[in-house]
């Protein structure tokens, strides 16, 4: 898939956390939650820029899914005092509140957020026939669901469709700050 899809389907899988952030009072979480997902569906896709590389290659599997989660988990971790208990102003009258977040909790979502990262990038990925290995190094079998070309803008836009979808679906649901 593209940038379109990658960014729906990152949307559609972050759906259930970021309901359960927002109704467990972590709007703040949530947001930058939500906001890293968008920011970062791509990353996996850094194999076409690196020489060598092979496109969906070691980049598209699980054991980069753990690696990704882990490096966001130490930044969550090192962070942690940073931001714990500060709010930011996103615009005049506009604060975006984090509440107290300890490391081991800052770690935990960074962790989980790389991984959602990676593997909601994979989900895209299967669709397409080229597919991924996501077991590398383990297999090399490739998977695919053979549902669309990922240049397909039909898909794209249904897939980033159904993102802001169930996004939209989570805010009416919890109803943040009303």
């Amino acid at each position: 898939m593209y940038r379109p899809g990658h960014i729906g389907v990152s949307l559609v899988v972050y759906a259930p956390f970021g309901y359960t952030l927002l109704a467990g009072g972590r709007g703040g979480l949530a947001v930058i939650g939500g906001a890293l997902l968008v920011a970062l569906a791509m990353i996996p896709d850094i194999d076409m820029r690196v020489p060598g590389a092979t496109h969906r290659g070691a980049s598209h599997t699980l054991l980069c899914a753990l690696c990704v989660g882990t490096g966001l988990g130490a930044i969550g971790w090192a962070l942690a005092d940073a931001i714990g208990g500060v709010g930011a102003t996103l615009e005049e009258g506009v604060v975006l509140r984090v509440a107290t977040v300890s490391a081991i909790e800052l770690g935990v979502f960074g962790f989980l957020l790389g991984v959602l990262v990676v593997c909601s990038h994979l989900l895209a990925d299967v669709l397409t026939p080229m597919g991924i290995a996501p077991f590398w190094p383990l297999s090399s079998k490739r998977y695919s669901l053979d549902v669309a070309n990922a240049a397909n803008p039909i898909a794209n836009v249904l897939l980033l469709g159904l993102g802001v979808l169930a996004t939209v679906g989570v805010l009416w649901i919890v109803k943040p700050g009303g």
